[in-house]
């Protein structure tokens, strides 16, 4: 696929669902990088600091959950400081929102969670897609791969997805669920992965890249 017109997909995903395994599928077909846990390795090269601090802070909402929600706030999308909030959740947050704009910027790339669809709203051949599943779709798939005991595998999945849900709304004052947030939705259940990724292929089709 070539890089002209530049394509970004933002890829929201339920813990589960084989967001992933889908992003990764699709930067193979689509010749182009999906970035995902790498971007916290780009994070600390970039800022200097150690990349466990981009990890404990990743996708989890800020100290101030319950004062920002009542309050419907905003983090203020400017650059990093180095200042005396330097390893901030917030502060963090900017971190990776500044690469997140850059990499979009410099290349066709695929953006997984990280609120990719807020952060690069407006951004020229944007596709923002959610991936869900049913619960018990989601059980049985992070239970074979092994990871955890499968007796503790839906109470993950539930922390999981609350984590994500609150920092989405921490960061974006959105529902992270919200169709309205998104260019396409897809059960992935329905579909599994192979299919996931032949219909997110034919809608960047019908937006008139060749994939």
């Amino acid at each position: 696929m070539s890089n002209t017109p530049s394509l970004i997909l933002t890829i929201s995903r339920q813990y589960g669902s084989g967001g992933r395994a889908i992003a990764a599928r699709l930067s193979k077909d689509l010749s182009i990088p999906y970035y995902d846990k790498s971007i916290l390795r780009i994070n600390a090269e970039e800022s200097g600091l150690k990349e466990s601090y981009f990890h404990l802070a990743d996708e989890k909402p800020g100290d101030r959950i319950l004062y920002r929600i009542i309050n419907t706030l905003r983090p203020a999308l400017t650059q990093p400081s180095y200042g005396s909030d330097l390893i901030s959740a917030d502060n963090l947050f900017r971190f990776q929102s500044a690469v997140i704009r850059r990499l979009a910027a410099e290349e066709s790339c695929i953006i997984v969670g990280r609120c990719g669809d807020y952060l690069l709203e407006g951004t020229p051949n944007l596709i923002r897609i959610y991936l869900y599943a049913d619960f018990e779709y989601r059980v049985s798939r992070i239970t074979s791969l092994g990871y955890h005991p499968e007796s503790e595998v839906p109470g993950i999945i539930r922390r999981k997805d609350k984590e994500r849900r609150d920092y989405y709304r921490y960061y974006t004052g959105r529902g992270w669920e919200q169709p309205a947030n998104y260019d396409l939705s897809v059960n992935t259940a329905s579909l599994g992965t192979e299919g996931t990724v032949s219909l997110i292929k034919h809608y960047i089709q019908t937006k008139g890249y060749g994939a």
